[in-house]
């Protein structure tokens, strides 16, 4: 006979280390992988088709090792320095993915302290800015990735383009911060960092395998969110893929609208930016992932062909900031 809903759902979970008594995370965890499986069967999927990224920022070691108890084996941090103060404390068969906004002086520590980093699932065009004096125009310097080769180009207000031999007059050495420029350059408004530069010298230099790595893409439009435009992933995706040799591209990633309003239309531009990117680099879509949907979208985004889901709160329960301290 055919089984029934709550019988699969029994099966599904038997898989899972059960503990006589079970932590409410642990009973989370249990409920959103039957949800996953449920999703996963609506698109013609199986249920290990799609990874789910258990989303620990702000938690205590205690609650991740319940979950890694449990079963699970796949957790996610934001914050570069609470993940490298929480990792070492863990289980190194953990498969650890960075999702939130890496900047480049945070990428050799976080690889020092996490070697067992599976995936950066965030990697875009870090922005650095500067004061530009309004007494002249403005010039904006970005720094061009080809084929391994980075040069400055300037962009006048008149339109003109000129390449520079090396970076502006300011841009320090090892940490890129500005030392205080001369009057005659505080025409620089802004400069272009390329992420998967550094990720990948210093994988390079640290000698592990390549690392997995996500090109973020900004779906929504909003100026808060980090990732390139729909219109730029497939430069950098194809920069990351024949550029990057320390680097593996492995496919793309989106956040949605907070209050999920556009949830469908942001994972539809997600996936046309799949097409876009493997017909560039003539992949497969199957060798192109989709990392997309958190908590109160992720089935949803299951069913539009996410491969990946990066779930938090529904797991672990609300975040827990800490306190701002008074002067």
């Amino acid at each position: 006979r055919g089984t029934t809903k709550n019988e699969d759902k029994k099966t599904y979970t038997s898989k899972m280390a059960a503990p006589a008594m079970e932590g409410a995370v642990v009973t989370a965890l249990r409920t959103i992988m039957y949800r996953v499986q449920s999703a996963a069967e609506k698109s013609a999927r199986k249920s290990d088709q799609v990874r789910v990224v258990a989303v620990s920022k702000t938690k205590p070691v205690s609650l991740i090792r319940q979950v890694y108890d449990a079963g699970h084996r796949c957790f996610g941090e934001n914050y570069v320095q609470e993940f490298i103060e929480k990792a070492p404390q863990l289980p190194d068969d953990i498969e650890w993915h960075f999702i939130g906004n890496l900047q480049s002086n945070k990428v050799k520590p976080l690889l020092t302290a996490v070697p067992n980093l599976a995936m950066v699932e965030s990697v875009d065009d870090e922005k650095l800015e500067v004061i530009a004096s309004r007494r002249v125009p403005v010039i904006v310097f970005v720094r061009l990735n080809l084929q391994g080769i980075s040069s400055w180009t300037a962009v006048r207000p008149s339109g003109c383009v000129e390449h520079i031999p090396r970076r502006p007059f300011g841009l320090c050495g090892k940490d890129r911060k500005w030392r205080n420029l001369k009057s005659e350059d505080k025409k620089v408004q802004w400069v272009i960092l390329d992420i998967a530069n550094y990720l990948d010298r210093y994988i390079a230099s640290f000698g592990r395998k390549p690392l997995k790595v996500l090109v973020q893409v900004n779906t929504s439009g909003e100026a808060s969110k980090s990732g390139v435009e729909p219109s730029s992933c497939v430069e950098l995706a194809k920069h990351v893929k024949m550029g990057c040799p320390n680097l593996e591209f492995s496919g793309l990633m989106t956040i949605g609208m907070l209050d999920y309003t556009s949830t469908p239309e942001n994972f539809k531009t997600l996936s046309n930016c799949r097409a876009e990117v493997c017909k560039a680099l003539g992949m497969t879509e199957e060798q192109c992932e989709l990392s997309m949907g958190m908590s109160g979208d992720f089935e949803k985004a299951i069913e539009m062909g996410s491969t990946n889901v990066r779930i938090g709160s529904t797991i672990f329960g609300p975040r827990e900031y800490p306190k701002k301290q008074g002067n």
